[in-house]
């Protein structure tokens, strides 16, 4: 029997919503996990104060918060993620003549773990290590658009949660559902200088064993017209869905 029987109880309520496809009532919450009711209560009411809950009212239901949202990502940002996308990479920077990153989510942002500078392209600002907000960016969109809605929501609640860089995109929940509806419609995610002026980007979710976003995978372009943009967006898919097979094992 666990030492730590909080813990335990904590994280079979963490296993249980990640395992669901929607949020759910408190109900569903304490026959899965063998809970009384007033057990159920005070541990989602303690996890969506640290944010690995969130709580629904006008739904009367819970789902997965941002805090666990960060700590599924966090195998992403390790290693073996990296090694396995590092060839990959300067493989299609070489393809395509232009410079590929990757990035990782971290809540509303994009971390940029590993980037392949194609030769006589200029630096570009997803050095390894920086941060950039996910709804600007064609990794964070791609990521987001695999996302349960109510992932997004939670993300995205409000008008606060958005911030800009250029001046253009998305300000409020509606306007990203937009971007993120024609993401999935398109197949890939684009940005156009919402991020640097003058230069445009095309990115892949990489998907793990259950469907679910681990990272995105972009190329950036300069809009001067030299890209040649459907070989891009192939180039970056196909990149994508060779990582993809490798991290799920499928």
């Amino acid at each position: 029997m666990s030492q730590v029987p909080a813990a335990t109880k904590a994280m079979r309520v963490l296993k249980f919503l990640a395992s669901q496809p929607d949020p759910v009532p408190l109900e569903r919450v304490m026959r899965a996990c063998e809970l009384p009711r007033s057990t159920a209560y005070h541990l989602m009411t303690a996890m969506a104060e640290e944010g690995f809950v969130t709580h629904l009212a006008d739904e009367r239901r819970y789902g997965l918060g941002v805090a666990a949202f960060e700590v599924g990502s966090g195998y992403a940002r390790q290693a073996p993620l990296q090694r396995l996308a590092r060839r990959p990479l300067a493989t299609l920077a070489d393809r395509v003549g232009e410079s590929a990153h990757l990035a990782v989510p971290h809540g509303r942002d994009v971390l940029y773990v590993i980037e392949e500078r194609a030769p006589g392209r200029p630096p570009l600002i997803t050095d390894v290590g920086v941060r950039l907000p996910a709804h600007l960016t064609a990794s964070g969109r791609a990521i987001l658009a695999e996302l349960p809605a109510a992932q997004v929501r939670a993300l995205y609640p409000g008008k606060d949660a958005f911030v800009a860089r250029t001046g253009v995109g998305p300000t409020t929940p509606a306007a990203l559902r937009t971007i993120l509806v024609e993401t999935r419609q398109r197949g890939y995610a684009v940005e156009d200088g919402e991020v640097s002026p003058g230069l445009a980007s095309i990115a892949v979710p990489v998907l793990d064993h259950n469907g679910l976003p681990l990272a995105g995978l972009a190329v950036t372009y300069p809009v001067d017209g030299s890209a040649d943009v459907a070989a891009i967006a192939a180039a970056v898919r196909a990149t994508a869905q060779t990582l993809s097979r490798r991290v799920s094992g499928h």
